[in-house]
């Protein structure tokens, strides 16, 4: 019994310090949302790497067009000119002829041969982007933005000093189900990873702002070569440069898809195997916290079950799992309450998800350490119907190509 109590202990005090983590998060939100913002909006180029079709792709198209920003250029890519993905892009364009500022333009980049195609779609885009650009600005096909995202994504680097601006996916159920909760739920605790302070903040792929001399700064179109996770690779380049990365919670993006048990746990092993190759100090955090957050936890309802069966006293470990659980819903209550005050439009959505994020949470230990455990495993990767070997941060090996794209 020592041991687990004193396994139990670690767990409640990595819960109190998660605890003040949510706090802290909630009170960063409100800083940051009533803060005044530099009128800082200098002509950009918006790169959209498109393979295959997203759950609303339409609607999150449209998103792009409405954006309040005096001047600004689409730049749809993808492998092929058949993906059905541009076909989409075009569609919504000619809708927006004569109603929107956005300038368009398609890009064929071909098959990527060595790396990511995300990656080869990203260096392609940058050379067919207007020269009169001086900032790039990277989003994902899934993601949603509100029409004022362009502007606070962009506004930090009035800061010369500031490397880029990043914002993160919040996803949300469309028909719900107990898979895509769940993955909601995983997601969350990353996206509460991010916060005031830059040095260890990280890019996300799918939101991100950075000017065009720092790129050129950091060398970036050769560090991205052979690379998979455009977002790791520019997150070690700012990183090296001592440049910090603001995270702007105006930009905290709605992703509204729906996903299979299945499509969950690809979804979240993936993430985690792309983690140890880029960044496997996280990746052993992710395993050593996760084992003992399950160790603690369901050990503890076990062995609570068991001395209860048997007539002994089982009031203490029960406290205890009771108490670690209590915490981490004040976490998520709180967590919630940030994201609510961004997701103005998408509070009902928030609603129905609220039981989610309050009582699913201790089961994301349980797929997070799966994800660690398979990534110890395997490196191999499928992504927007590819597979992929992650050899290492600078060499990925493609396996083999799908027809058919999948989410995500």
């Amino acid at each position: 019994m020592w041991l687990f109590y004193t396994l139990a202990l670690l767990v409640v005090l990595q819960s109190l310090l998660s605890l003040r983590g949510g706090v802290r998060y909630l009170a960063f939100f409100r800083r940051e949302l009533e803060a005044k913002r530099p009128l800082y909006m200098p002509p950009a180029s918006v790169v959209v790497p498109c393979r295959g079709m997203d759950q609303g792709l339409r609607q999150n198209f449209v998103a792009l067009f409405r954006q309040h920003y005096p001047a600004y250029e689409l730049i749809f890519v993808s492998d092929s000119e058949d993906d059905i993905a541009l076909g989409v892009a075009e569609d919504v364009r000619r809708s927006f002829d004569g109603e929107s500022v956005a300038r368009v333009r398609f890009v064929f980049a071909g098959r990527a041969t060595e790396g990511g195609q995300k990656v080869h779609n990203l260096l392609a885009a940058l050379e067919e982007a207007s020269p009169d650009s001086e900032v790039f600005v990277f989003v994902d096909t899934d993601a949603r933005p509100r029409p004022d995202w362009l502007r606070s994504l962009v506004a930090p680097l009035a800061d010369a000093s500031v490397g880029a601006a990043t914002g993160y996916r919040w996803f949300l159920p469309v028909a719900g189900g107990f898979a895509t909760h769940l993955r909601s739920v995983w997601n969350a605790s990353v996206a509460s990873a991010l916060g005031a302070d830059g040095r260890r903040n990280f890019c996300w792929g799918g939101s991100t702002a950075v000017r065009r001399e720092t790129l050129e700064k950091l060398d970036m179109k050769r560090r991205w070569r052979g690379t998979l996770s455009d977002d790791y690779a520019l997150t070690r380049a700012l990183h090296e440069a001592n440049l910090p990365i603001r995270f702007v919670p105006a930009c905290l993006t709605a992703s509204l898809e729906d996903c299979t048990f299945r499509g969950l746990l690809e979804f979240t092993t993936r993430q985690i195997k792309i983690t140890r190759v880029y960044a496997p100090h996280l990746w052993r955090l992710v395993l050593v916290s996760n084992l003992l957050f399950v160790v603690v936890f369901y050990g503890g309802i076990l062995l609570a079950a068991a001395r209860a069966a048997t007539g002994r006293a089982f009031a203490w470990p029960l406290a205890i799992v009771g108490t670690i659980f209590l915490l981490g819903v004040w976490k998520a209550f709180f967590r919630l309450r940030a994201v609510a005050l961004v997701l103005e439009d998408q509070h009902a959505r928030l609603r129905a998800g609220l039981w989610a994020q309050l009582l699913l949470w201790p089961l994301t230990a349980a797929v997070f350490l799966y994800n660690a455990l398979a990534a110890a495993r395997s490196r191999r990767i499928r992504w927007r119907g590819i597979t992929y070997e992650l050899k290492s941060p600078t060499e990925t090996e493609i396996i083999g190509t799908n027809t058919e794209s999948e989410m995500g």
